[in-house]
């Protein structure tokens, strides 16, 4: 045999070779998942302050980086990561909408809808649906109209103001002003926030609903200090959820108090100062995904797609009722840039997750505190516990 018969033959084995390794590093997709997207999110009418508005595309967003990272792993497993997206514009056709996706047999759905929605979808789904709730923050959905395949990975609004008393608590700020608009977003938030100064012992010296309808960017320095004069207190608590006011009590209440709440100081699921644990990395990918920065239910619709991704990879399946059971296991839990693993509550399906506390240019803390404890979990000290709750989905 010639030098160069022999040089062929090895060339063309080792071609032979590599293209075998490629085949066995990057195999064919075996297992589709698909998951749908379903947004509505109500015209809540005109603001009356300079709020920066919320993104209209927060959510999915969150979904579609989690479907990237999702995707960039399943590649070298056989899984390929589908997304079906419906955004609607009212009630009627985001039921219509679920309705579609459930017809397409997609029985994976993230949501980012109201709570009266969120449970009238839950009355017409299939019973291998599993539903993942990534917008609504009522309590009611964690305590009582609770469902076997619904989980939540959007805080509830007990789970925020609980972090936000624990801080309170931590530093004795316990006589407190608070101040509820006149919208239900803002007596529900008002409302969990009495629950949690009666759990840790604050003391709500005023108690005050907002009843102006006027434009504060001219008057707000004559109207605040008057409707804030009182003996005294800590701090005060806004519930102004989408900001008609609240954006104008921080320097203007007539005593020198710290402001927290909806505004001021705040508790929230995520925020672009969130960078520890890894954050930094997650935030710079979804700013080059979106142009803006991650807000909460961006990271809410985020971690439910990378909690299915978790479990895919681990069960190899693709099956809604065999994610379920894994998401409710020992074996599962979600790295999810806060420092601890997440794990879902057993009882009412919601994912237990720190809270930061932060300002607009910079984190303050993050609960649970030290101190505060459980039994189980001291992140179960954040929001209803088990007792608290008529909840038990998997009993």
């Amino acid at each position: 045999m010639t030098l160069s018969i022999r040089q062929t033959l090895m060339t063309a084995v080792t071609r032979c070779t590599l293209i075998g390794a490629l085949a066995t590093a990057t195999p064919a997709f075996a297992l589709d998942i698909r998951i749908g997207y379903l947004q509505f999110v109500p015209d809540q009418g005109p603001v009356l302050s300079n709020v920066i508005p919320e993104p209209e595309d927060a959510g999915l967003r969150g979904t579609e980086l989690a479907l990237a990272d999702n995707n960039t792993s399943g590649k070298f497993l056989g899984q390929n990561y589908l997304l079906e997206t419906r955004v609607t514009d009212s009630e009627e056709t985001a039921l219509a909408a679920f309705t579609e996706l459930q017809d397409a047999g997609i029985d994976l759905i993230i949501t980012r809808i109201p709570g009266q929605t969120l449970r009238k979808v839950v009355e017409s789904a299939d019973d291998k649906t599993l539903l993942f709730n990534a917008g609504a923050r009522d309590n009611a959905l964690r305590t009582a109209s609770c469902h076997a395949n619904l989980l939540h990975t959007i805080p509830s609004h007990a789970m925020l103001t609980d972090a936000l008393g624990q801080w309170l608590k931590q530093r004795r700020w316990q006589e407190l002003f608070l101040i509820t608009g006149p919208t239900p977003e803002d007596k529900a938030w008002a409302e969990a926030f009495r629950r949690t100064s009666k759990r840790f012992g604050l003391d709500i010296v005023e108690d005050k609903p907002w009843t102006f309808d006027a434009d504060l960017r001219r008057t707000a320095s004559k109207e605040l200090p008057l409707f804030t004069q009182g003996d005294d207190y800590d701090a005060v608590v806004v519930a102004d959820v989408r900001g008609d006011f609240g954006e104008y009590v921080p320097f203007n209440t007539w005593l020198p108090r710290p402001v927290v709440g909806t505004q001021g100081m705040t508790p929230v699921a995520w925020h672009r100062v969130v960078e520890s644990w890894g954050a930094a990395q997650l935030q710079n990918r979804f700013r080059e995904l979106s142009g803006r920065n991650m807000n909460s239910e961006d990271y809410a619709a985020w971690a439910a797609v990378r909690a299915i991704g978790t479990a895919v990879t681990a069960i190899s399946k693709a099956d809604a009722p065999a994610i379920r059971d894994f998401l409710f296991s020992d074996k599962f839990d979600l790295a999810g840039f806060k420092g601890r693993k997440l794990t879902f509550r057993d009882w009412n399906g919601q994912l237990r997750q720190p809270i930061p506390l932060v300002h607009p240019r910079g984190l303050v803390a993050q609960a649970p505190f030290e101190g505060f404890l459980h039994p189980e979990s001291e992140m179960d000290t954040l929001g209803y516990d088990k007792p608290e709750s008529k909840c038990r989905i998997n009993n």
